[in-house]
């Protein structure tokens, strides 16, 4: 099927957007909120979906919106679209016209981008109605950052109902990329990431009598290298494990006191979601039995986080090759398996999924004081996320 033709338009009109989605992402910098807080943000986005007359709801946990924009040919096409509308608690450092005004918070992991690349597809979908067949379904979804996750909450309550969509997609800035390059890697993409909380109980005392105490540093340090050691047994190319201890506290506080408890905190990510549970048990039987030999005990908590992300295989590679033809073959990038996370990543658990990475031409790292992104990005990431859903054809 020859595309050139809507192609060429979409880019023209995407290019006279421009000014229009520097406007929004400037607002929406401006005025960052916290995960479940995104009230305002809600309300604005709530604004430009009025003014463009496109029917949506609200409330889905809490400050989520959900709509349906329909194409101008009938078809059984369900395509859903997803932008997440949170900020990170982190002073911004940035000296630009746009920078946050709201004391203490930031839109450090480009959500800002991602709403403005939403809010600029459907604005393109809608001018280019007769072009496209079906319904695309939009998602403003809040708490992206924040444990349980605003995706979970929304599947909880019927998000992906009335209509299901076939289909999701969702796009994330890529640092380090190019402004114009995106990435995309089909089957697992990102890991699962839960929450370790260790609580190390001993028998504090005189450091000069150590005989007659038991040592949480001690214990805690043999814990530390047994989780490494487990790590290390388990870990292949195929399933790549990280399990980082963040934080090692003790209570107490002087050089010749041994504490009467030490706290250790981390993270743990996988791939392979059997393989995640069986090492949940693993985890607690070391813990358990270095503390036993020492005659202390322990708490762990692990608090479940994201699942891994999946990407569909068949919709994935359909989508890369969509992009090849819109972007250009040298535009489109094969990554790598990654170990950061996504609650994305609940969508995927429930219907075929495609998200992907796009190029901001920045290189300062996301949850950064000082990320910012070259605003070209905004018209070439609105337009494809356009030009996929118009174009995909799912399974």
């Amino acid at each position: 099927m020859e595309r050139r033709p809507h192609i060429n338009k979409l880019k023209q009109l995407a290019g006279l957007l421009q000014d229009q989605l520097v406007d929004w992402r400037r607002h929406l910098h401006s005025w960052p909120e916290l995960s479940f807080q995104e009230e305002n943000t809600s309300a604005f986005i709530q604004k430009i979906l009025l003014k463009y007359g496109m029917e949506f709801q609200t409330g889905k946990a809490q400050h989520g919106i959900v709509g349906t924009l329909k194409g101008g040919r009938q078809s059984d096409r369900v395509i859903a679209l997803r932008a997440d509308m949170d900020a990170l608690p982190i002073q911004e450092m940035n000296s630009c016209s746009y920078v946050s005004k709201n004391e203490g918070v930031m839109h450090a992991c480009g959500h800002d981008v991602h709403m403005t690349w939403l809010l600029g597809a459907l604005v393109l979908l809608q001018q280019m109605q007769s072009q496209w067949s079906g319904v695309v379904k939009f998602i403003f979804q809040p708490g992206e950052e924040k444990l349980p996750g605003g995706a979970s909450v929304m599947i909880r309550e019927g998000v992906l109902d009335n209509p299901r969509p076939q289909l999701i997609i969702g796009q994330h800035v890529q640092p380090g990329m190019a402004t114009g390059v995106i990435g995309m890697k089909a089957g697992q993409f990102m890991a699962s990431c839960d929450e370790l909380y260790i609580d190390i109980i001993g028998k504090g005392g005189h450091a000069a009598l150590a005989h007659l105490c038991v040592d949480p540093i001690l214990m805690a340090s043999e814990i530390i290298l047994a989780l490494r050691k487990l790590v290390n047994e388990n870990h292949t190319d195929e399933n790549p494990i990280v399990l980082s201890i963040g934080k090692f506290n003790s209570t107490g506080g002087a050089t010749n006191v041994i504490p009467e408890q030490v706290k250790l905190e981390g993270t743990f990510r996988c791939l392979n979601e059997e393989l995640r549970y069986k090492l949940h048990t693993e985890i607690r039987k070391v813990v358990q039995a270095i503390c036993t030999e020492y005659g202390g005990h322990a708490k762990v908590q692990i608090d479940l986080g994201y699942p891994s992300l999946l990407n569909d295989v068949r919709a994935t590679q359909q989508c890369a090759e969509l992009a090849r033809h819109f972007l250009g073959d040298e535009q489109v990038e094969n990554l790598s398996t990654r170990m950061t996370s996504e609650d994305f990543a609940y969508y995927s658990r429930e219907i075929p999924a495609v998200f992907y990475r796009t190029g901001i031409g920045r290189e300062v790292s996301v949850h950064n004081p000082h990320f910012d992104v070259d605003e070209k990005c905004l018209p070439v990431g609105a337009a494809l996320m356009a030009f996929l859903a118009m174009s995909v054809e799912p399974a």
